[in-house]
């Protein structure tokens, strides 16, 4: 029977993980999330104002203000200008904010329940999964669930694949990083093999054209009407997350102390990888498969306020938000008039980082084994 004292010092040792010595107490946090949420109000405006047509930040915050119901600001834009700010960026930057922030909450959580600092949902196949089960539907015409047939699709494949990777490296013995990343791998190349065939042999050469260039990620073509649902699961998953942050700080102390202080372990990451497919589903139908968001954020989230999921997910959905939204002004500029798929952008930053944090963990497996 586990005692109180040690009870407490294993939950003190899962919220010290991945952070180091460096949590920041409460006051600290707060000015952390304070900064963010007005570096976002920034961000937002920023992508309100950049693109073909500059429109001053003073107008941005006049026409959303007036939009929302301010009667005393006068106007002094254009018509057209308004119509660029409210129905083509607005969406498109929420879009980007709401995807930044879920990416980076699914990959903290993934990271915790797989015990794994590689794991997000592009490199283990998750968004593999879900843009072949959103392909299914494009290509197959399929609409069994009405509007909802996309997501719902896209759910059932980051599901499978999440399961299928998760399986794959847990046979024959224990999972390591290395065998859960080669076989998340291995999976994707399977599933984008997949999916490339379908485009391929499709009668459908405009859809097919659109879909390839949606499988590169980008926040473009997006409305208001399609906005919703992208929200929703963003804030279900938030909300659910938080509820289960002790429960995530006991795993990263490991399944053994986990499961001495009550913790169901299975059931408990059955049903994070259920909601975890969900809001990837959801965010890669609305967006299209954009990596390594999920795995650069966390980490340097954790490097700030330390490793406790309580101080951890709020900081990483902001952070995430933020980063995905001047990615995707990035994507939008740097080869202007041409705009870029922000999912190239977000890879070209991913991949080095992902490089580094493969010497890291082989430095201090090399430190420990000398030791």
């Amino acid at each position: 029977m586990t005692t109180p004292v040690v009870r407490a010092d294993i939950e003190q040792t899962a919220r010290g993980r991945g952070g180091g010595d460096r949590r920041p107490g409460w006051a600290g946090l707060t000015v952390a999330l304070v900064t963010l949420a007005a570096l976002l109000v920034v961000s937002v405006t920023a992508g309100l104002a950049i693109g073909s047509v500059q429109v001053p930040p003073g107008q941005v915050r006049g026409i959303v203000t007036h939009a929302l119901g301010a009667g005393w600001v006068e106007p002094d834009w254009s018509r057209a200008r308004e119509t660029i700010v409210l129905d083509v960026r607005a969406p498109r930057v929420l879009l980007g904010a709401v995807a930044g922030a879920g990416l980076t909450v699914v990959g903290t959580a993934l990271q915790a329940l797989i015990r794994n600092p590689l794991a997000e949902p592009y490199l283990l196949g998750v968004s593999s999964g879900a843009s072949l089960g959103a392909v299914v539907v494009i290509v197959f015409g399929v609409t069994l669930f009405g509007p909802a047939s996309l997501s719902v699709a896209a759910f059932a494949g980051a599901l499978g694949a999440l399961l299928l990777v998760y399986a794959s490296a847990r046979t024959g013995g224990r999972i390591t990083s290395t065998r859960l990343v080669l076989s998340g791998v291995a999976v994707a190349a399977v599933l984008t093999a997949v999916l490339d065939l379908l485009l391929l042999t499709t009668d459908r050469g405009n859809e097919a054209r659109a879909v390839l260039a949606w499988t590169l990620g980008g926040l473009g073509g997006v409305n208001w009407d399609t906005l919703w649902l992208p929200s929703v699961a963003l804030l279900l998953g938030i909300a659910v997350l938080m509820v289960q942050a002790r429960n995530l700080n006991l795993l990263l102390a490991g399944e053994e102390a986990a499961t001495t202080l009550g913790l169901d372990v299975a059931r408990f990451r059955a049903r994070m990888f259920v909601l975890l497919s969900l809001v990837t589903g959801v965010l890669v139908a609305a967006c299209g498969p954009i990596g390594f968001v999920g795995l650069m954020l966390p980490h340097i989230v954790r490097l700030a306020v330390g490793g406790d999921h309580r101080r951890v997910l709020p900081t990483a959905a902001l952070g995430g938000a933020v980063f995905l939204i001047w990615a995707d002004i990035a994507a939008r500029v740097v080869a202007a008039p041409m705009e870029i798929p922000v999912g190239v952008l977000t890879a070209l930053c991913g991949g080095p980082f992902f490089l580094w944090l493969m010497r890291r963990d082989a430095r201090r497996s090399t430190d420990r084994g000398a030791a």
